[in-house]
This record gives structure tokens, sequence and C-alpha cells, in this order.
């Protein structure tokens, strides 16, 4: 072992390990009535993580649920095998749960009758205590000094009977997680951003998954195809994919890459041995649904001309900031000057500038301005603009006078 290797195995971080015993997957009714019942039993904040199976099903559902609760231990939940969820619910029911990242996990439990009371989320209490790495396992080492492992993340966490390892590695993702937030929340306190924090844990109760407009238009490699026949066929393949894949339940990548859609889209055959010949048309799908694809071929290259999607999708927004000095010079120094403001002044507060104002808020404000440009009103019309758009008391209490001051500076 070298001198250097020696060193970093001496400062590495001790492993987090499970205090109790392993905990066993509660699999069905009367498990699941077990678990909720020590839950119930348990006191203080309750620790919640879900695996999903991204990138190998359809769905968002949860395959796994991991509880933690002091007085309670360490449970693991397959939710798949449940007649109902109602003793978890019941059990959950009033209490403060802490996950981390919520927004990916408050989806899948939503669909099983799983709302929060209240919440904390580390992932966020790491973003506004101005932590530059704000991964679980990053800011349990940085914070409680343990080291995790995160070999299992990607797994196919539909998979039956769940390997033992992954078993254990769902189980520590809960296992210090109060204590993590319990360190966080007196850091907010000792930075003056308790109440920050509060206002955004509130905020996540109401959370809804962004709705996609024309989700097709995100296939990767889309930009190359020129022709708006080209991208009817684009569009067609795709909505083929994804029906298929919600059918089957399986990643629609998994069927055909978005690789595959750009080649045939760009080739545009006629028949399925031109489509199967086509360079760079593959997949485990390419062969199995060979009529649908061609299909959704043909219905894209016989459409009329009026049918077939615009190059260029119409924005319900304002331009890219790249454009706005070429479309309108006085927004652009609108942008330009609050930008300047809000990264100095989210510098000075230790967080990331998009936390302290979401960028969409303040380029569609920016944009179209409110119109009256007497100082009181405007800072008026800001603060209401600013409301409307989502922002949090706190952001608008930071940024609206910065804002106000760039409307005002840049028709000078």
């Amino acid at each position: 072992m070298t001198e250097e290797v020696a060193e970093e195995a001496v400062e590495q971080a001790p492993l987090l390990k499970l205090r109790d015993p392993h905990p066993v997957v509660m699999d069905d009714d009367a498990g699941l009535a077990r678990a909720a019942a020590a839950i119930k039993a348990g006191t203080g904040p309750v620790a919640i993580d879900a695996e999903r199976a991204s990138g190998y099903r359809y769905s968002n559902r949860a395959y796994l649920i991991q509880i933690a609760r002091e007085g309670a231990g360490n449970w693991l939940i397959d939710p798949i095998a449940m007649t109902s969820m109602a003793p978890l619910i019941d059990a959950l029911d009033g209490t403060e749960w802490v996950l981390h990242a919520a927004t990916q996990d408050l989806p899948c439990l939503g669909e099983l009758g799983l709302h929060p009371a209240a919440l904390f989320d580390t992932e966020l209490a790491g973003r506004l205590l101005g932590y530059p790495r704000v991964g679980l396992g990053t800011l349990t080492e940085e914070v409680l000094g343990w080291r995790m492992l995160k070999e299992h993340s990607a797994a196919d966490w539909s998979t039956r009977p769940l390997p033992e390892a992954w078993l254990e590695y769902a189980a520590l993702d809960v296992e210090v997680l109060v204590e993590l937030r319990d360190a966080m929340h007196d850091e907010l306190i000792a930075a003056d951003k308790w109440t920050w924090a509060q206002q955004e844990f509130e905020s996540l109760l109401s959370f809804q998954p962004a709705v996609r407009v024309e989700p097709w238009r995100r296939t990767s490699g889309a930009h190359s195809v020129r022709t708006r026949r080209g991208l009817a066929v684009v569009k067609a393949l795709w909505e083929a994919r994804d029906d298929i894949a919600q059918d089957r339940d399986c990643t629609p990548g998994r069927l055909i890459p978005d690789s595959a859609i750009i080649a045939a889209a760009l080739a545009e055959p006629a028949s399925r041995g031109q489509l199967l010949g086509t360079k760079g048309f593959h997949g485990r799908g390419a062969k199995t649904y060979i009529d649908i694809w061609m299909s959704a071929i043909d219905h894209a290259l016989t459409q009329d001309e009026e049918e077939l999607p615009e190059r260029t999708p119409r924005a319900s927004g304002p331009p890219q900031p790249r454009a706005w000095a070429d479309r309108d010079e006085t927004a652009a120094r609108r942008l330009d000057t609050a930008r300047a403001g809000i990264t100095a002044m989210a510098e000075a507060n230790n967080l990331p500038p998009e936390n302290l104002l979401q960028p969409d808020a303040m380029r569609r404000l920016l944009w179209e301005p409110p119109t009256t440009r007497d100082p009181g009103d405007l800072l008026d019309d800001v603060v209401g603009r600013l409301q409307w758009s989502g922002a949090r008391p706190w952001q608008i209490a930071m940024t609206a006078s910065l804002l106000t001051d760039a409307i005002l500076s840049a028709d000078h």
C-alpha cells in the first residue's frame, strides 16, 4: 500500500451499518399491519424513502417503501403485494415525514394514498445551507460523519425476490435520516434560514410533477431532423413506442432507443425491409414490433401538409436569454442587471441562485414587466407577479426590490 493510499484509508469516514438486525420485507397484509402498528407507536418524525424501477419500467410506482422511526425500528414494505395500504395511511396520519429529494418520491407515494401532513427535505435543506453537493451519501458523511455505499441506486427494484444486499442498501437509506434532519434543522436555525426552509417544505406539500407539452420533441437528436415530414415520423414512432411501453410496463428506450427513431426519420423508409436495413435502426423491439413501426411511419409519410408538426414549437414564455438582445435590448438590460443582483445576493447568503428565485419566474417577469413606472406601484406589481409565479414569501422579500430596480434602471 502506498503512503497516499494508506493516508486516504485512515481519513475515510466509517461505513454506516444497520443498528438492528436486517429487517424482513413485509409482503402481505398481516406484515403491513405489524409494521403499521409499530410505526404508529413510535415517536417523532418518520424517515421515508421509496425505490422505483427507473430505466426498467414505464410506471413510476414504488416497488419498495422504507420507513424508520424512533421506537419503531426500520421497516421494509412491498406495496405491490398489499390489498390495501390503509393501515400505513392511518399510522402516518399527522406525522412529519423526512425525505431526501422529496419531489422524486412524493408522486409514487401519493399513488398509494400516502400524503404527508408536514415534511422535511434533507436535499433541499442542503441547498439552502449552501452545501456544494447534496446527495444523501455526501450529506450523511459531511454532517454526521458516516459513509454510505450507493452501489444499488440504479437497480431494477421490480425484481422479486429482492436480493439480500439490495435490502440492506435500502434500509440504510432511512437508518440515520431523522438524525440528519435534526442536525440540519439546527444548522438552518443557526444560519437564520429556518423560516426559509419552513416555507419551502410547506410548498412541497402541494407538489405536482410538471406535465410536458409535446414530450416527443424531447427525443434525443430530434434537432438533426430538418423537415416537418421527418418530424412527423419522429412523433409517430415516439407515440407508438410509448403506447407499447405503457402496455408492457417497460422503459420506452428498451424497445428501440431514441437514435433508432431519428435514423428512421432521416431515412423515411417505404417498406419493412428498408426500415430493418436502415443503419442505426435497432433495439430489442425493432423486429418484434416491425409492423407497428412501419404503420406509424406510413401514417406520418401520408399525412396532409397542414397536419405536420411545426419545426419550432410555439413558445408559451419568453425567448431564450441569448436571443433577448436581438429581440428587445431594454429587456436584455433588465435581465443582465437582475441576474447580477440575484447572483450577488445568492453568494452573500450562501445558496444557489436558482433557490433564491426560480429563473423561469424571473425571465417571465422581466420579459413582460408591469407597465407602471411609479416605484411604489411597480414594486407592488412585482410582488403580485412573484406571488402568482409561486415564489415563497422569503424569496419575494429578498428579490422584489432588486427586480424593481432592474426594471427601472433598464429604461434609462
